[in-house]
């Protein structure tokens, strides 16, 4: 492209593109280090200086299988703190108990959880992983009906509830539509076996021992195992067995 000039030339300067660069990069500088001060979890993030401490949690397991109860401690990090990056990560687990028959392996579980708790990405799938392991010598019933199928699956089950506190995981809690369908349908089954009840002639013995398991359960005594929610309270209402503690249906 050519350029008349009618002025006499009196001074001159060559364009660097360099100088250009340099003047550029400060402003992308500074962008990368608004991505670079994001922390995230990864295997080599020590605990902050100055905090000998982490925010955590202990919860108590207690099995029919042992008069000792365990006691599980979940620490957690905060990451990036009073920033709209602001996470709870956990960082370390520890389990613990006067029961010494479980020593190592728990040592071992515990140790390799805060190994992936500290490694990053999603840890979710360990709450999965653990509540799947069955013991070949059978589960046991918790307060509720619900039915647990190893001591493992207990420790598994108390992962997720952390993670859920913590917003790893989204609760999966019932609508109020849903809640009260399940409470109607609750009371009807309560009614009906308190019907049959009244028909049967059995002893008291038989009665005291039934009454007890229903005030244990909270469902009634003739109620099933659930497939979805392993709890003890699938019933059958309108011709099909529906749960009335998460509302499955084999009818859909």
């Amino acid at each position: 492209m050519t350029v008349r000039i009618d002025k006499k030339i009196v001074g001159y300067q060559v364009g660097d593109r360099k100088r250009k660069e340099e003047r550029r990069e400060p402003v992308a500088d500074s962008s990368r280090s608004k991505k670079a001060e994001i922390i995230r979890m990864h295997e080599k993030l020590e605990r902050p200086e100055g905090m000998e401490c982490l925010e955590g949690a202990t919860y108590k397991i207690r099995t029919p299988l042992d008069d000792h109860a365990l006691y599980v401690t979940i620490n957690d990090i905060v990451l990036n703190a009073g920033t709209e990056h602001e996470q709870r990560r956990p960082f370390e687990i520890f389990i613990n108990s006067k029961n010494m028959d479980h020593f190592q392996w728990i040592v071992a579980l515990t140790r390799v959880m805060s190994a992936v708790f500290r490694k990053g990405g999603d840890v979710t799938f360990l709450a999965e992983e653990l509540q799947a392991v069955f013991d070949p010598k059978g589960g046991y019933f918790k307060p509720g009906g619900r039915f647990v199928p190893s001591i493992v699956a207990d420790i598994g089950a108390v992962v997720e509830h952390h993670l859920k506190r913590i917003g790893l995981i989204e609760p999966d809690e019932l609508s109020e539509q849903q809640q009260l369908l399940l409470d109607q349908k609750k009371a009807e089954a309560e009614a009906r076996e308190q019907q049959l009840a009244e028909k049967k002639t059995l002893n008291n013995a038989a009665n005291n021992n039934g009454a007890q398991q229903a005030n244990e359960t909270s469902y009634p005594a003739s109620a099933s195992l659930c497939f979805k929610c392993n709890t003890k309270a699938m019933v059958l209402l309108d011709g099909c067995k529906t749960c009335l503690a998460c509302g499955y249906s084999k009818c859909g």
